[in-house]
């Protein structure tokens, strides 16, 4: 029985070379299957992949394309809270988005579905884009020398240090032991990463603007969010299409293991934002943040089909609705849950009802 078990917890990776992979599209699946790895466009099992394609390639864009003249000006005259949040929260964002760049592929080594693939492969590129961006931002803003220690921050702030160690931990886990659980934690992790641990950072830049400050940093951030948003919706699909192809992985005691890793995201997210916010930034406080946490919480977990975290913070915060209204590229909205698209450009933007 313990042999079986153990069995039934492995995982191979997908051939990379394999004449003999199966041309039925009955037989692919997400894992464990035996892929061609051939990029046919015309014949997927996952219909969900082909809007998701198209969407993520009309979301192009480069980061030196915003001006970040009004930036540069205001950025030595913010508040020390201001200079704080912002230094740590981009520290914050430049590992997150460094560490997704290298654990993607990992992640579509085992994907035995091309078309899910050629997913990842162009979220890798976008995260690689995010990067550049915040280099961008660094370097137009602030000298080598601080630039260098904002972006190692992550080594010298204990609080930091730890909010990374827990995605990361997972993460090397699945790379040290691959199994189906591990891979599973890595995604319940990467959702966790791409739906809660941006989300703080991205309402601190957000307020900003609001407040009438560095305009070009938002807008990078409104680009990056709206990636991020596809991201989600992705790694959202991966999950759900494995409930239904690996049951087993599913079970009372797993989904239980599951939802205490996004309690402890949304515990992480807040301690994080209330360190870095708190109360002495204008126009936000720590139970705004805590308040706004909770609630993307509840909306992560009800998108997997499980219900809620919290019995309180199923809806958004009336005064934190302001966040939806800058995140939004142009109120264009692309509804992946029923797999239909509304509109295709460059600027159309998932809407994160997710």
């Amino acid at each position: 029985m313990q042999a079986k078990k153990n069995m039934n917890n492995t995982i191979s990776r997908n051939a990379l070379f394999n004449p003999n992979g199966d041309t039925d599209l009955r037989k692919r699946r997400m894992i464990g299957g035996n892929s061609t790895n051939l990029n046919d466009f015309n014949n997927v099992k996952y219909a969900w992949t082909s809007d998701w394609y198209r969407q993520a390639m009309n979301n192009f864009w480069i980061p030196e394309e915003i001006n970040l003249a009004q930036d540069i000006k205001d950025y030595p005259h913010l508040e020390p809270a201001e200079r704080k949040a912002y230094d740590k929260i981009l520290s914050f964002l430049v590992f997150l988005d460094s560490l997704q760049s290298n654990n993607l592929p990992c992640v579509s080594e085992y994907i035995t579905a091309n078309e899910v693939n050629l997913c990842l492969h162009i979220q890798d590129f976008q995260e690689c884009v995010h990067s550049q961006s915040y280099s961008y931002m660094l370097d137009s803003i602030c000298s080598p020398e601080e630039r260098n220690d904002i972006l190692y921050q992550w080594k010298t702030d204990e609080h930091l240090l730890r909010r990374n160690t827990f995605i990361g931990d997972c993460y090397n886990e699945f790379h040290d032991n691959p199994n189906k659980l591990s891979f599973m934690k890595t995604l319940i992790a990467n959702f966790i990463l791409e739906g809660i641990y941006f989300y703080s950072g991205f309402m601190f830049f957000y307020n900003l603007s609001r407040n009438g400050k560095m305009p070009g940093s938002a807008q990078e951030i409104r680009y990056i969010n709206r990636d991020e948003n596809t991201h989600l919706w992705l790694f959202r699909n991966i999950i759900r299409e494995l409930e239904k192809e690996e049951p087993e992985m599913f079970t009372p005691e797993k989904v239980e293991l599951y939802k205490q890793m996004m309690l402890e995201g949304v515990r992480q997210e807040i301690d994080w934002g209330q360190y870095v916010i708190g109360d002495e930034i204008q126009g936000l406080s720590s139970k705004m943040v805590s308040d706004y946490i909770r609630y993307l919480g509840n909306l992560r977990w009800h998108s997997l089909g499980f219900g809620y975290l919290f019995e309180d913070n199923r809806k958004e915060p009336e005064n934190m609705q302001w966040v939806g209204l800058y995140s939004n590229a142009n109120m264009v909205k692309t509804d992946f849950f029923e797999a239909k698209s509304t509109a295709y450009a460059k600027s159309s933007t998932i809407v994160d009802d997710l």
